[in-house]
């Protein structure tokens, strides 16, 4: 059973419409009814949806790719698609769980050789590729993964749902892997190779703001639950609070000290920046920021944790 994206009806035969990525009831399939931007392309039918049920609708001739028929409706992985915010959330907790309970058991604490070597990008350790991305699951402490959790749980679907899962996965691979990329490559250049590392999810989650907020700049969010704002004051806000606060970066850290990586903050928040241009004509602006089919607020964000 799914929900219908446009009137939030549950629909135990959804159809997934294949330009925009959403789900819907039979009521709104046709891509008239949900206002598509695939109609701009309506002399190419085959370009425009895909039910993922109904084979009356698939192209003639056209045979579904190993991608479709996996996450397709009814597929063994049908669950993944349109819910990559939720299964990044859940690697993120267990890469958690890894770094300071089933690691610290066997002997390998954070400041061992191996867990670095796992979880940690580092300036003088680039050519691990495999920390390109574990690094972006894993999280300095209990504060840090919880304020990343936070806004990846509100803003993560929002975006998904409105540029498609595909778009989304390749949006936060891109934003994560460049944030620390970026990151411990100016470190390489201030301080050298014996220059911090750099651990969370924020480099990409600023990327997943940043389009949301080129979508709708005017959408209004709540700072920490409390304090409403349009989310380009969020945005910007937040990117002028890391420019400062990691100016002259030395050692590691900020003009202002602490251990948040300010750096992947700004590459993750301008890849997210990019592509929401590139993408705008193409998807639904969103309207509001929704859990299901209720409404939700943003919450503050915490920086890559570096060590």
């Amino acid at each position: 059973m799914a929900t219908c994206d446009e009137c939030g009806k549950h629909e135990n035969l959804p159809y997934q419409c294949r330009r925009c990525g959403r789900t819907f009831c039979a009521e709104h399939r046709l891509p008239e009814n949900h206002d598509c931007p695939g109609l701009s392309e309506w002399n190419d039918p085959s370009g425009v949806f895909d039910s993922g049920f109904d084979d009356s609708v698939n192209q003639q001739g056209r045979t579904k790719g190993a991608l479709d028929r996996l996450t397709g409706t009814g597929g063994p992985m049908s669950y993944f698609r349109g819910n990559m915010s939720y299964v990044f959330l859940g690697l993120m907790w267990i890469t958690f769980a890894f770094q300071f309970f089933v690691f610290p058991l066997l002997g390998f604490g954070p400041r061992t050789e191996l867990w670095q070597t796992v979880f940690v990008l580092r300036p003088g350790h680039i050519g691990y590729v495999w920390t390109w991305v574990t690094s972006m699951f894993a999280h300095g402490g209990f504060t840090h993964i919880a304020f990343n959790s936070i806004a990846l749980y509100f803003f993560g679907p929002v975006v998904e749902r409105y540029i498609n899962t595909r778009r989304f996965v390749l949006l936060f691979f891109a934003a994560g892997i460049l944030a620390g990329l970026a990151q411990v490559a100016s470190t390489l250049l201030t301080v050298g190779a014996v220059g911090a590392g750099v651990v969370g999810a924020s480099g990409a989650i600023m990327g997943v703001l940043g389009v949301l907020t080129v979508l709708n700049p005017g959408l209004r969010v709540y700072l920490y639950f409390v304090i409403p704002m349009p989310l380009w004051v969020l945005t910007f806000g937040f990117a002028a609070f890391s420019i400062v606060a990691g100016f002259g970066v030395t050692g590691g850290a900020g003009a202002l000290g602490g251990n948040v990586a300010h750096l992947a903050h700004l590459a993750g928040l301008v890849v997210g920046l990019l592509y929401g241009a590139h993408v705008k004509n193409s998807v639904r602006t969103p309207e509001s920021l929704q859990f299901g089919r209720g409404g939700g607020g943003g919450g503050g964000m915490g920086g890559p944790g570096r060590f």
